[in-house]
């Protein structure tokens, strides 16, 4: 069974129990300021999972494409990827592990058909200062599973992560409890760190041996299922949320939730029974055309391969969600997969243009099951590959710039020039200078990693202050300057045109920034037009509310406004401001929340809307940046 194949048979498994299949979310969240990413299944359902009402009912299933920008250097193993998808199934206040064990059990040995006695299972040991049990209703549960299957479930108390390394596997052993290190979830990472008000719970892993790979001894002195080296995969964890942090310790949820993920990719891993993620459906494509451009093997040149085959999968799926390349946030990250990509195609021998060959492959995996993806192929393809043109020709800008040192040593500082100012990889660098015969300074890399160490502290202060604030900014500032971005929408295309789309929002306690589509700097003219009409329609007090109407019919017939890359299910909330009176609203919009009853709500304290800052965030994207004061 291929991976297209279990992505399809495990929504149709969990919507012949009761479950709706809900649309992907994309992989940058509107209106979302606490990450730049979708990074898990379940970051677009926490508002639910927190107790409010979800439209589609209290069982819902999903494939959620997920992005996590931090695996970048791990990418070359035989597992990690910085773009995966997660299968996610929930039960907001339903059913509990009872039916989610037994159900997630049939689907891996039945439908995907693993076998059961390469399958192992992790639960939560306890806290005893907190007073939560050990889980052993769960443990109980997993034995009854294995022994429908014949086999005797023996159980192991294991503690840490450390003491896993220590003990290894236990003879008879396959369900393992672990310590709050690795089985209790909650949105941070030390339960002792848990804040009052916050709900966690424990979770149960599932694991897959790939029982022919030995343990490497690096990764710790024994082999367990937590363990790091590869000869265990975990393919999915059950996340049983039914605590809540309270002044006095750890209570019981009144509603108990089910949050299950699991990593397609790594079932697909498992269905093959290959310890080798990059040889499943969804990516050997990728490297079987890089193999074709290069007329070089994947054996012998598996690092850069499965560089190249991750990094042009997470930068379509960017793009098809209506990211572009630049130097900030999204776009700057969206830009360094790409170069990394073309970098280690330089390993490869392909100097030539090649992403006019490759993203066609990508965009064929998933047309089928992602429409989206179908709708925006041929812009797709035309952001990335314009991309790799600007690269290359910043490749030859940082090559002349190197040879303008020929005849004295690189220091660290003239490797950081080149890889800061002209996006020079560092390894081309190094590379380069040999090819010409550059020496370099006895302690460059001392100097280039200190100066690295330098900007990546910039960076995360700047970032602290970017993206500060709760989960979905639910505070009423952050309900004003949602409602605020709707008519600076609205007014932006009454002055510009209708060309203009929203190509992304974020939203802090201090500001709204939007990216729209215009190719024009903004003149002051029209910047204060767009003030004035913003402030007129908070002055006219316009009534906010919304309505549930079918997809097509918001975006058709009655032309809802929606942003670019967006993903919408068979029905979406389309929110409308209109003043008392008018024949129709001046804003309507696709969008979920959540917003203020009336306008004149955002001139509370003789505020006013303001743009502070309009600029170019990427080519074709303009950038404004606004306040209430």
């Amino acid at each position: 069974m291929n991976a297209q194949d279990i992505r399809n048979k495990y929504l149709k498994f969990f919507e012949d129990r009761g479950h709706t299949v809900i649309s992907r979310a994309p992989l940058v969240l509107q209106n979302d300021p606490t990450t730049l990413f979708t990074g898990s299944g379940m970051q677009q359902l926490m508002p639910y999972l927190l107790g409010q009402d979800h439209p589609e009912g209290v069982r819902l299933v999903d494939s959620q494409t997920c992005l996590r920008a931090q695996d970048i250097e791990e990418v070359g193993d035989n597992r990690h990827t910085t773009f995966f998808e997660m299968l996610g199934n929930w039960s907001l206040g339903d059913y509990f592990k009872a039916e989610q064990f037994p159900w997630i059990f049939e689907f891996l040995t039945e439908i995907v058909g693993l076998d059961p006695k390469k399958l192992y299972v992790t639960t939560f040991l306890g806290h005893e200062a907190f007073g939560i049990p050990k889980d052993t209703e769960s443990g109980e549960i997993w034995k009854k599973l294995f022994a429908g299957k014949g086999i005797e479930a023996g159980e192991a108390e294991i503690g840490t992560e450390a003491d896993g390394y220590q003990k290894g596997m236990i003879p008879g052993a396959r369900i393992f409890y672990y310590a709050a290190d690795k089985n209790w979830w909650y949105r941070g990472k030390n339960i002792e760190d848990m804040p009052v008000g916050e709900p966690g719970g424990p979770s149960s892993e599932i694991f897959y041996e790939f029982d022919y790979v030995e343990h490497n001894p690096e990764y710790g002195p024994k082999c367990h299922p937590n363990c790091d080296c590869g000869r265990f995969v975990e393919i999915g964890n059950n996340v049983l949320m039914q605590y809540v942090r309270t002044d006095k310790g750890f209570e019981q949820l009144p509603n108990k939730n089910i949050d299950f993920g699991g990593g397609l990719e790594r079932i697909a891993m498992a269905a093959l029974d290959s310890a080798d993620a990059f040889k499943i459906s969804i990516l050997w494509p990728i490297i079987s055309k890089l193999e074709q451009v290069s007329g070089k093997s994947y054996d012998a040149h598996t690092n850069a391969m499965r560089v190249i085959a991750d990094h042009l999968r997470a930068a379509t799926f960017l793009a098809v969600d209506g990211v572009v390349p630049s130097n900030k946030e999204q776009g700057y990250v969206m830009r360094r997969l790409m170069r990394r990509a073309i970098r280690f195609a330089f390993d490869l021998g392909i100097e030539q243009n090649f992403l006019e060959q490759a993203v066609p492959v990508i965009a064929d995996m998933y047309q089928a099951d992602y429409p989206e993806v179908k709708a925006n192929r041929d812009k797709v393809v035309e952001v990335l590959v314009k991309e790799e043109k600007v690269f290359r020709q910043t490749l030859r800008k940082g090559i002349a710039e190197l040879q303008k040192l020929a005849g004295s040593k690189v220091s660290g500082v003239d490797v950081f020039k080149l890889y800061d100012t002209y996006g020079f990889p560092v390894e081309l660098s190094t590379e380069e200078a040999f090819k010409q015969g550059i020496d370099l300074s006895e302690n460059w890399r001392e100097e280039f990693d200190a100066h690295m160490a330098e900007q990546r502290a910039r960076s995360q202060t700047a970032a602290k202050g970017t993206f500060k604030g709760g989960l979905g900014g639910q505070s009423e500032i952050h309900k004003k300057y949602h409602t605020a971005t709707h008519l600076m929408y609205q007014s932006l295309r009454t002055v510009l045109g209708d060309h203009v789309i929203q190509h992304g929002s974020n939203i802090t306690e201090d500001r709204l920034r939007f990216d729209f589509s215009h190719d024009e700097k903004m003149t002051p003219e029209q910047i204060q037009q767009v003030e004035d009409m913003v402030n007129e329609q908070i002055q006219k007090d316009l009534k906010v509310s919304f309505q549930e109407y079918p997809t097509d019919v918001a975006h058709g017939e009655m032309g809802a406004l929606g942003a670019f890359g967006d993903r919408y299910g068979d029905t979406v909330k389309v929110y409308k401001m209109i003043a008392d009176g008018a024949d129709k609203p001046f804003s309507f919009e696709i969008c979920g929340g959540p917003h203020v009853d009336h306008t004149l709500q955002l001139a509370e304290g003789g505020k006013r809307f303001k743009i502070t800052k309009e600029e170019s965030s990427s080519a074709g994207i303009r950038r404004i940046k606004a306040v209430l004061q």
